[in-house]
């Protein structure tokens, strides 16, 4: 977990011009939008605001996304739908992972071990592998890394890595078993 003196950034004139035109922006042109007008429209403003998203990768007019710098959509992943991204470091989805609806992926904490009125700001990336899932309003806190395949059940909440092929769930999460897949005829 990195320390981040986060206040001095976010005052600066620049970074408040940022977050003032992506918020307006995207409450203007993307969020009030049915979840499925104008996708190309959607993905060009993320792009705009310096998100690297793959040209088949699905994100919902509903998702919300705090940093879009900080976002990296690779080949056919999916934001759902009300998901909010809170990315003041990168959150990474490789291809064919998907977060459903409600979750909150949390890029960002404080450091219990000062005292301050301002206690310092924490944060870390966090990795989606490929074909992982988020499931129904889970938090996956900062710093995670969801191995390639796994699955974090409905209201599942994780603060660390979650090993490939493998289901967690609960507060915290824990596992409750491997993801095996079977093909179908």
């Amino acid at each position: 977990m990195t320390t981040i003196n986060y206040e001095k950034k976010a005052k600066s004139l620049n970074s408040r011009i940022y977050r003032l035109l992506w918020t307006v922006i995207s409450l203007l042109a993307i969020r009030w939008r049915p979840r499925r007008m104008g996708m190309g429209i959607t993905k060009a403003i993320y792009r705009l605001f310096g998100a690297q998203i793959s040209k088949e990768a699905y994100l919902y007019n509903s998702a919300s996304v705090y940093d879009p710098r900080n976002l990296i959509l690779e080949g056919e992943c999916e934001l759902g739908p009300n998901t909010e991204i809170y990315n003041v470091n990168v959150v990474k989805l490789e291809d064919g992972a998907r977060i459903s609806q409600n979750a909150y992926i949390c890029t960002a904490g404080h450091d219990i071990t000062v005292i301050t009125t301002n206690m310092p700001l924490t944060s870390a990336p966090i990795t989606i592998r490929k074909n992982a899932w988020v499931a129904a309003s889970a938090f996956v806190g900062p710093g995670v890394t969801i191995g390639e395949g796994a699955v974090v059940g409905a209201r599942g909440v994780v603060f660390k890595d979650v090993e490939p092929w493998t289901v967690v769930g609960g507060n915290p999460a824990k596992e409750i078993k491997k993801r095996k897949i079977i093909e179908k005829a």
